[in-house]
């Protein structure tokens, strides 16, 4: 009786780039494992069949076939940006059958597969067409963040990840992560309420609002809707270039007012405790100069407040957000357009003067 035997199914397939505006199609080489026994090998020869061995091979079949399609994404390599798309692959179950046949037949240990590819919606060859290439980013750090916050910008950026924006369409933050609760992802943070501090699913959602108005200020795109913080947030870093989000009444919106669609990116580090968000489109040659902030009505930080918190022995204190002088702050953004024609516009905020916030233990003379 013929011994069992391991042959390898082998398939090569391009798979394309768009490199400096160029589409180049590298070949990927893949393989999967088919371990037949004995009365399998037997079988086969004897019956010029793959009966015996069909269950083996659509189980290796459903492996190639479960890589999808996915649409284009940029990826930063060497100071440049790289479009890469996924396409999906489908076995030619007629031709590889065949393949796999005379292979097993002639005791062959490896077999070529023949492999459909599934193109994505919005290929790298759809990408070059419309010379999509990187307009913008933002990025905003969130060093020191606690454990729920962290997660929360995790969970709002990878919403935000991915996201296309049509010529002329308009994105709005909030239509786009949904609603904000326990159910849909999001943990118990701190939130602003009046004077100091309370708990709500999704606290630190905002990091991720603000890197994306970063983002599509820096691309030249026009900001339709954007609210300040009620006060300066330690994380954001300068004033003027962060972004409020609320559902209903606070969004942030802005409008895609190029020749193409525009692609929402998402990247986020945990050891570095950096969140970048950066748009692709096709660049109509418009040059973006943001100057500094200019300060005014500057206003000393006043006495914190507190907040209990149960984990805390009697006498203690812990820190959980850092004062802030209130003050006013204005932006200007100058877009110049390759014809020469100029837009201007101005962000303006108002942050008011904030004490900071400590947690106590419950009964402490210092929550009265």
């Amino acid at each position: 009786m013929t011994a069992g035997r391991m042959v390898a199914l082998r398939w090569t397939v391009p798979e394309p780039r768009l490199i400096r505006g160029k589409v180049e199609r590298p070949l990927l080489n893949r393989e999967a494992r088919l371990t037949l026994n004995a009365a399998q090998t037997e079988r086969v020869k004897r019956d010029g069949s793959l009966d015996s061995v069909q269950a083996d091979l659509d189980r290796v079949y459903a492996q190639v076939e479960a890589r999808t399609p996915r649409d284009i994404r940029f990826l930063s390599a060497g100071g440049s940006w790289i479009g890469e798309a996924r396409t999906g692959w489908a076995v030619d179950r007629a031709a590889s059958a065949k393949a796999v046949l005379a292979a097993l037949k002639d005791g062959a240990a490896s077999i070529p597969l023949s492999i459909t590819l599934i193109a994505p919606a919005r290929s790298v060859r759809w990408a070059a067409a419309r010379s999509l290439q990187h307009l913008g980013s933002g990025d905003s750090e969130f060093t020191g963040s606690p454990d729920f916050r962290v997660h929360n910008i995790r969970v709002g950026a990878a919403r935000v990840h991915g996201a296309w924006i049509e010529p002329g369409a308009t994105f709005s933050f909030n239509a786009l992560v949904g609603p904000i609760s326990a159910a849909t992802g999001f943990q118990p943070g701190y939130v602003v309420t009046g004077d100091t501090l309370s708990t709500e699913d999704g606290g630190g959602i905002c990091q991720v609002s603000t890197t994306v108005f970063r983002a599509a200020l820096r691309a030249g795109l026009p900001i339709t809707e954007r609210h300040a913080h009620s006060y300066q947030v330690a994380y954001y870093g300068d004033p003027g270039l962060d972004a409020t989000v609320y559902a209903p009444a606070k969004d942030l919106r802005w409008r895609n007012d190029t020749a193409a669609p525009v692609l929402v990116q998402a990247a986020w580090t945990v050891d570095s405790e950096r969140l970048t968000v950066s748009v692709f489109g096709r660049s109509d040659g418009r040059r973006v100069q943001i100057a500094e902030p200019v300060i005014t009505q500057r206003q000393p930080a006043p006495d914190p407040t507190f907040v209990a918190d149960r984990t805390l022995e009697k006498g203690g204190a812990r820190r959980i957000d850092m004062p802030a002088a209130g003050l006013r702050a204005r932006v200007k953004r100058t877009v110049t357009f390759p014809d020469g024609r100029q837009r201007t516009d101005t962000v303006d905020s108002r942050y008011r003067a904030w004490g900071g916030v400590f947690a106590v233990p419950p009964g402490d003379d210092r929550l009265r």
